[in-house]
């Protein structure tokens, strides 16, 4: 259980624990059945300001697409869909900085090639616990969706075939910075 005296987030530059952490994805095939996905590479910007503001953005490395098929996914990062050799990353930046509560939406822009879309993360904030002697961490659960074709993701391919909305979840665990 976090303590009130947990909840401040020191001002600085979190970093990432990948270990801890994991960007997936659900997009339905045919309209029978779901797909689920993660990306495996995958870096996040978390910077709070001394008023307590935090300034969010990420980037996804799409070759780093993975369903445990290979042959699907080899085919997914080709130009038909996620086109990885032209579009090698997508990127995620908030609009404002935030202030982080229990639960709050981060405003933001998500860019794929030359391709930058409006997206509105709801996100519940697990609150900051000690992990190891010294070293504090916090957690969150985003989620949200996107369009694929809105993205040129796959333009050709119906909806019928590939759902236009894929369904995106994140879990992010921070590692505090040390205190000056």
């Amino acid at each position: 259980m976090t303590t009130p005296e947990q909840t401040t987030l020191l001002p600085g530059t979190w970093a990432l624990d990948p270990a801890h952490s994991s960007v997936n994805f659900t997009v339905r095939h045919l309209g029978i059945s779901k797909v689920r996905g993660r990306f495996n590479k995958f870096e996040a910007g978390f910077v709070v300001d001394e008023s307590g503001y935090a300034l969010i953005s990420a980037t996804v490395y799409l070759e780093s697409f993975d369903t445990g098929n290979e042959q699907r996914d080899a085919h997914v990062r080709t130009a038909d869909l996620l086109h990885v050799e032209q579009r090698p990353t997508l990127t995620f930046k908030a609009l404002e900085p935030i202030r982080v509560a229990e639960d709050f939406e981060v405003v933001g822009e998500i860019t794929l090639g030359e391709v930058t879309k409006p997206i509105t993360l709801a996100v519940e904030w697990g609150g900051v616990q000690e992990f190891r002697e010294g070293e504090r961490h916090t957690g969150f659960t985003a989620s949200g969706s996107l369009s694929r074709t809105e993205l040129g993701v796959g333009a050709g391919l119906p909806s019928s075939f590939l759902s236009d909305k894929v369904a995106i979840e994140l879990d992010i665990q921070l590692i505090e910075p040390k205190a000056a």
